[in-house]
């Protein structure tokens, strides 16, 4: 049918008989949607040439366009993540949460088991491998401000420093992830609309979320996930180098940085080619596995009495600080919430495409409430434990002056690696750590191209290897050049990309809450 033929349905009325492809091109051997791929390829490829070209031009726009975003709009990321919290929290609550993904008689396709280390893996690997040491050292000793302006280097500041970890991986960040997922989840399974960021749109807009308004909404979409992505395996490429630093005194610079990047990109070009099932549900097993043995190794030798002491405090700890981290009126740490708050939130934001996405292809035959309570609560747990092992051990190791981190922070990249030093059987677990750090990266990069694969192919979750190709080597080029127009600076560089992409898909997510309960009402009445 003609698209300027069909009729918007009644407003009760969510189905639509668009077609996952239907309006796709043949492009070198590739099925795409014309106006979302040409238009977001021709922009990425155009930023990396400029970033190449005038990497010191590059960088400046970078930096102003984020220092603009937060000064001008940290109350609407602030604002946001709160909302996305209450909303979530209110679907296990309401009748709706009844409601299963793919129709009643739908039953899931993996294991819980499974399904909880694909989510996780894709959702916080780097991010949790990086920061569980650097982040609550840093609030400790003030290395870029204190949460509420405690009095650094302080019991107060401890209790502070584990509440801001977990206040910003904890329920905030699962349930931007959790907004995204559930409505591509419910709108592709239950309404069999394509697997794509406009189909959330239909109950607002109609079969006009096939026309201009929806390429737009792609385009955004794939746009900040790339650059979400490459935030993380940035951060990733900056710790394996430190590793390798710490373990074979190879040299923590740019060079090797992305030449990490290059050999990871490669894997996971193999790994991307193999698909979800051979690739990326695999190399998330081992990840999980690995993970656990390595938080388990921690927990047991760095102090098993410590660690359950940490546990306590740390979720204490988070209960306390949820309320006033989540506030912005009146606060007068600005440095803090600015530097660390704001810029998460537009991460976590920026990376909720390619997660939300990567969730919903695996989650079908859940309950709504069995998807948010999985996807909000058992995550949250996961990163309190994982914090209170690594996070709070490396605060024992300060307070106890002992080893590197006892003079504070110094370079980011390695804070985890310093602190195995001090444990027993530092190398070998200095080398799970790496190996650790890469495969999350491996995964994040296939399962992200195979996410911004399926927006760009109109939907479509079988395509051509040549785009899962494409799309995992410009995941690699955009980190490597935002570590190479960053310079020494390459964290900030970084941080620039995902807060400036994250701003406009903020709005998306909000207008994408009222979408879902709108659907999700016309499925009960």
């Amino acid at each position: 049918m003609d698209q300027k033929t069909k009729k918007r349905p009644k407003s009760t009325d969510y189905t639509s008989d668009y077609k996952a492809g239907q309006d796709n091109v043949q492009i070198l051997g590739m099925d795409v949607n014309n106006p979302v791929f040409t238009t977001s390829a021709v922009a990425i490829i155009a930023f990396i040439a400029f970033a190449l070209i005038f990497p010191g031009q590059a960088k400046e726009w970078m930096v102003g366009a984020r220092g603009w975003s937060i000064e001008s709009f940290d109350w609407l990321f602030m604002m946001g993540g709160n909302i996305f919290v209450l909303f979530c929290l209110a679907l296990i609550l309401l009748p709706v949460g009844k409601v299963r993904l793919g129709g009643a008689d739908s039953r899931p396709e993996f294991s819980t088991i499974s399904w909880f280390s694909m989510l996780f893996a894709a959702g916080m690997g780097i991010g949790l491998m990086f920061w569980s040491v650097a982040e609550p050292v840093a609030y400790y000793t003030d290395w870029w401000g204190t949460p509420l302006n405690v009095e650094p280097n302080t019991a107060e500041a401890r209790d502070a420093a584990m509440g801001a970890v977990m206040f910003h991986w904890g329920l905030h960040p699962w349930a931007i992830y959790g907004v995204v997922a559930l409505a591509l989840a419910f709108f592709s399974f239950n309404k069999g609309l394509p697997l794509t960021i406009r189909s959330a749109f239909y109950p607002l807009l109609g079969e006009r979320c096939w026309g201009p308004i929806g390429h737009v909404i792609d385009i955004i979409a794939v746009i900040a996930t790339i650059f979400g992505l490459a935030t993380s395996l940035g951060l990733g490429a900056s710790q394996a180098a430190g590793g390798l630093n710490v373990l074979f005194g190879i040299e923590n610079n740019i060079t090797t940085q992305i030449g990490i990047i290059i050999v990871v990109t490669s894997i996971a070009v193999l790994s991307v080619m193999r698909g979800l099932d051979g690739g990326v549900k695999v190399l998330s097993n081992i990840n999980m596995i690995m993970a656990g043995l390595l938080v388990l190794f921690v927990a047991i030798f760095g102090s098993l009495i410590g660690f359950f002491g940490n546990l306590v405090e740390t979720t204490v700890a988070y209960g306390e600080y949820l309320i006033p981290l989540s506030n912005w009126i009146g606060r007068d740490d600005t440095k803090f919430y600015e530097g660390w708050t704001v810029f998460y939130w537009a991460w976590w934001i920026s990376w909720s495409p390619f997660v939300g996405m990567f969730i919903a292809r695996v989650s079908k035959g859940r309950t709504v409430r069995e998807f948010m309570t999985a996807v909000l609560v058992v995550p949250t747990i996961v990163s309190i434990i994982w914090m209170s092992a690594f996070g709070g051990n490396a605060l024992d190791q300060v307070q106890g002056e002992i080893g590197q981190l006892a003079g504070g922070l110094g370079d980011v990249s390695s804070a985890m690696f310093q602190m195995l030093e001090n444990l027993p059987l530092a190398t070998i677990t200095s080398l799970i750590a790496i190996t650790l750090v890469l495969v999350f990266f491996i995964t994040s990069s296939d399962s992200g191209s195979l996410v911004i694969d399926s927006i760009t192919a109109g939907g479509k979750v079988e395509t051509p290897v040549p785009q899962r190709i494409f799309w995992a080597t410009m995941v690699g080029l955009i980190a490597g050049v935002l570590l190479f127009g960053g310079g020494s600076e390459a964290l900030s560089s970084l941080q620039a990309g995902a807060v400036t992409t994250g701003l406009p898909f903020t709005v998306i997510l909000l207008l994408m809450c009222v979408s879902i309960y709108k659907g999700l009402r016309s499925e009960l009445y």
